[in-house]
């Protein structure tokens, strides 16, 4: 079992920024980067589903994006620490939400930003851009 662990949140103002951590281990035994080859942060407001925000797959080097965040965030992940990153710049009011971490296989490309594609969540980490 993958146990995602979210930090980072807080409160900034617009145009502030935040980076937001997940680190990943296992309950059971070591997790490696293969275990979790696809990784994505997702957020949710109250009365909203979840929306995916952005995506890595496990070389680093392919990840795709929201249009809401293109240009102003960006995911990556250390495989030799197993966290993974999101680097929000240029905050919004429309960015607050829980930012949840997940975790699961690589699946298609087709199914990237759908939640139930992946198997592992974290609890959330609440960010909030007042206006």
């Amino acid at each position: 079992q993958v146990v995602l662990v979210e930090s980072g949140g807080g409160s900034v103002p617009v145009g502030g920024s935040l980076r937001l951590s997940c680190a990943a281990s296992g309950n059971t035994r070591e997790i490696t980067p293969r275990d979790i080859p696809r990784m994505a942060w997702f957020r949710q407001v109250p009365g909203k589903e979840r929306e995916a925000v952005a995506v890595i797959y496990l070389g680093g080097l392919t990840s795709s994006y929201a249009d809401s965040v293109k240009g102003r965030f960006t995911i990556s992940r250390d495989n030799i620490n197993n966290i993974m990153y999101l680097q929000m710049n240029g905050l919004k009011p429309e960015d607050t939400g829980m930012y949840f971490c997940a975790a699961g296989p690589t699946g298609t490309w087709a199914d990237r930003l759908s939640p139930s594609s992946y198997r592992h969540w974290g609890q959330g980490t609440q960010v909030t851009v007042p206006s």
